[in-house]
């Protein structure tokens, strides 16, 4: 099979596509004939030596989200069968021709999808869930602020939020990527230097019920402020640092809560859990158009180096993805 692979630590120039040997599924691991795969931060800090695999993952095969057709199955498999279309997270090697995966982390792709846009589902989408739902417990009517708003999970985050009743602003600089946003549904998007005071304006003073973090350190002080009484911070990234000081007597005044979360490393039985709620609750959304995935542009394999570069410029708005069948 041909994979992207990270000869060395470092930057975009240190991939390549090369030929590897093909996987074998065993037990309940599927193999699935990868059509389309997507790009994520992980996968930069993957590239740079800075994010360790998951045990069982290839270290050096970039790639957390596939979109393909079942092409083999291990003897224990009972869910599917040869030619099933599926996507779904992986601990790592899904920019590759094969990857190999358990059972219980695929899915059925939805028919109103393709591959290309499948593939710019399982690992924003799942994300956004898990942290808005399961975690800050999102109701409709609450205010929600996300950060990042351009982002892959930004804009799954968005449009979760829309479907589930409630209100969605947002923070970024660039004004070609607000006006993408409001096309999502977002109510406003303020710049970061003083989203606290123009969220508090805009909802007539309580702020924001949870707050979706991607920043990290800078912007835990003004998270506080802009927290509504009793709000809920959800920390899904820290590309801004992740030490910063906190202001524990307003966190105890608003009795507020701060939540980290991430996806990559979490067990086997955690990860089939999500996919099974996440496959309940939102599927159904993918399939009937009620969500859908921002797909910003998509390079092929051969490319993987300019997909890098191209997402380290922050130009793109929704997901990178990477076509990997030929």
């Amino acid at each position: 099979m041909r994979a992207a692979v990270i000869t060395r630590p470092g930057g975009p120039e240190v991939l390549r596509v090369e030929e590897l040997p093909d996987p074998t599924p065993e037990a309940d691991y599927v193999r699935v004939r990868v059509r389309a795969s997507a790009l994520n931060r992980a996968d930069m800090l993957q590239r740079a030596g800075n994010y360790p695999v998951p045990a069982g993952a290839p270290a050096s095969i970039p790639g957390l989200e596939i979109a393909g057709d079942v092409e083999a199955i291990g003897p224990a498999v009972d869910r599917w069968r040869p030619g099933d279309r599926v996507f779904g997270i992986v601990g790592g090697g899904g920019q590759a021709e094969l990857a190999v995966t358990p059972q219980d982390l695929l899915l059925p792709i939805p028919a109103s999808l393709d591959y290309t846009a499948a593939a710019a589902v399982p690992e924003v989408f799942m994300t956004a869930y898990d942290a808005l739902f399961p975690q800050a417990g999102l109701m409709p009517g609450e205010r929600v602020l996300v950060h990042a708003a351009g982002s892959g999970v930004a804009t799954a985050a968005i449009q979760l939020i829309r479907a589930a009743g409630a209100a969605a602003w947002g923070t970024m600089r660039s004004q070609t990527k607000r006006a993408k946003a409001a096309e999502l549904g977002i109510e406003a998007v303020f710049a970061p230097e003083n989203f606290a005071a123009e969220l508090k304006a805009a909802t007539g003073g309580p702020g924001a019920d949870i707050i979706l973090d991607f920043v990290g350190a800078p912007y835990l002080a003004a998270n506080l402020d802009a927290l509504a009484h009793r709000g809920r911070i959800i920390i899904i990234g820290t590309m801004g640092g992740a030490d910063g000081p906190i202001n524990l007597g307003m966190l105890m005044g608003k009795r507020a809560c701060i939540f980290g979360t991430v996806l990559r490393s979490r067990s086997r039985a955690e990860k089939a859990t999500l996919t099974a709620d996440f496959g309940k609750h939102v599927l159904p959304l993918l399939a009937s158009g009620t969500v859908r995935p921002i797909v910003d542009r998509v390079f092929p394999l051969e490319q993987i180096a300019e997909a890098h570069r191209y997402m380290e410029s922050n130009q793109n708005f929704g997901k990178i993805v990477i076509r990997v069948a030929r």
